[in-house]
């Protein structure tokens, strides 16, 4: 079989489901009746935090029985939530919630343009529901549905960092002790990611320019290496250290970065190229071994699989809910297998629950697994959703109860409103000392 052979049957078809579960699925609903939509639900909250939320609730005609999905877009919410509302929700009523396959596709071209990041998210919080829906008929948990259990939990890596090297191994150190084995560090202050950063108003700048803090790449490559080796020299090889780029750098200089970096013997150096100059990774694999993630910001699943194909990459980085939901990616992952590279779900900052357990049940289901990011959630949304996933010593654990493992409790969610979203509630960038945006 040729390539292209090879990555249409990983990708242009469903997996099949294993004959066994497919027969126990077929066992506990023979005799049912059959099942359709009878109605859907868009849950917004802020869960009494800064997050912008929002869920889809689909309920259906067997009394009781609903399937909860994330469309999780904390820069464009209220587009999330229109196309909810007024799209995909009477477009849904009426129709089967078994036939998830069939149901995504037919979502996915009727909006024409596909792909979108918005798009996207509609298809992914339908996408969790109708798998929420089908384990809790089965009364499976969905890693069950997706093959069983690959491994026995879901190992993750914690943030940590500090604005001096001796900072960063003292909150290194921290993590270790409570049960990390992997832990991203980020170095400095000025911006996400620190180091390379001018502090506010200082450094050459034009004249009635930008005052605020600067990013500079020449800097930040000179930065970096020296934090990690001093890491290694202190708290030895046998932590897995990671490091976010934030798609900072331009071509030459994250191949520079990532050559002073094998030293270290990084775990992996996740984003140092945006997607818009991804043919550097070619570059950064002809002269070292660092290896590389990347994944963030893709929406599109031909974005990423000539990364992997050409196994320019060792882990995709992708968020569930923007790439589509459980069902592309599941697909993407089999790619993944095929190829040997590996999951590192982005699962921290705004993220939620739901699209968390999402990828932990990809995660369980798959021998590509590698990592996934940590997110410690606030007590009222423990609260907010009952059966939610749950960290121990480094490991995320599910409820074990069938479906994605959680509910939605309505009543918390709406004492937790949106609000007003300021200046449209678009992704802070940063910038260079002569006002030019840098890439996020």
């Amino acid at each position: 079989m040729n390539r292209r052979k090879l990555i249409r049957a990983a990708l242009g078809a469903a997996p099949l489901i294993p004959a066994a579960i497919a027969q126990e699925v077929s066992r506990r609903t023979n005799g049912l009746p059959r099942l359709t939509i009878k109605d859907v639900k868009v849950i917004t909250t802020s869960a009494g935090g800064n997050y912008r939320w929002v869920f889809l609730k689909i309920i259906t005609s067997e009394p009781g029985l609903h399937g909860i999905g994330s469309g999780n877009n904390q820069y464009q919410v209220k587009a999330v939530i229109a196309a909810l509302e007024e799209h995909l929700k009477p477009w849904l009523i009426g129709k089967d919630p078994d036939r998830i396959e069939d149901l995504w596709q037919a979502a996915q071209m009727k909006t024409y343009w596909r792909n979108g990041p918005v798009n996207n998210n509609v298809l992914a919080a339908m996408d969790m529901a109708l798998w929420d829906i089908k384990g809790k008929r089965a009364g499976m948990p969905v890693y069950d549905l997706l093959g069983g259990k690959a491994h026995d939990a879901v190992a993750l890596y914690d943030h940590q960092g500090g604005r001096t090297k001796e900072a960063c191994l003292e909150s290194l150190q921290k993590s270790l002790e409570s049960g990390y084995r992997h832990v991203r560090i980020q170095f400095g202050q000025g911006g996400y990611g620190g180091g390379g950063f001018i502090p506010a108003g200082e450094g050459n700048r034009p004249e009635g320019g930008y005052k605020g803090s600067a990013f500079d790449e020449e800097q930040y490559v000179d930065a970096i290496p020296p934090v990690f080796e001093y890491l290694r020299a202190k708290a030895g090889f046998k932590p897995k250290l990671l490091h976010d780029v934030h798609s900072h750098m331009s071509g030459p200089n994250a191949v520079e970065l990532a050559r002073r970096l094998q030293p270290a013997q990084m775990y992996f150096v996740e984003d140092i190229l945006p997607p818009e100059q991804i043919a550097w990774y070619k570059n950064i694999r002809q002269i070292c071994s660092t290896p590389q993630a990347i994944g963030e910001v893709f929406s599109h699943p031909y974005e990423i699989m000539p990364l992997i194909t050409e196994r320019l990459i060792d882990f995709i980085r992708c968020r569930i809910a923007a790439m589509g939901g459980i069902t592309p990616m599941r697909k993407l992952v089999a790619l993944c297998e095929l190829y040997g590279v590996k999951t590192a779900f982005q699962e921290g900052g705004e993220n939620d629950p739901v699209n968390q357990l999402a990828a932990y049940h990809l995660d369980m289901s798959t021998s590509a697994f590698g990592i996934q990011e940590e997110n410690h959630f606030p007590p009222v949304v423990h609260d907010l959703f009952p059966g939610m996933a749950e960290i121990r010593k480094g490991y995320l654990y599910d409820s074990g109860k069938p479906g994605l493992g959680l509910d939605l409790n309505e009543e918390i969610a709406a004492k937790y409103p949106l609000g007003q979203i300021r200046g449209g509630g678009g992704y802070p960038t940063d910038r260079t000392l002569d006002g030019t945006v840098v890439k996020p």
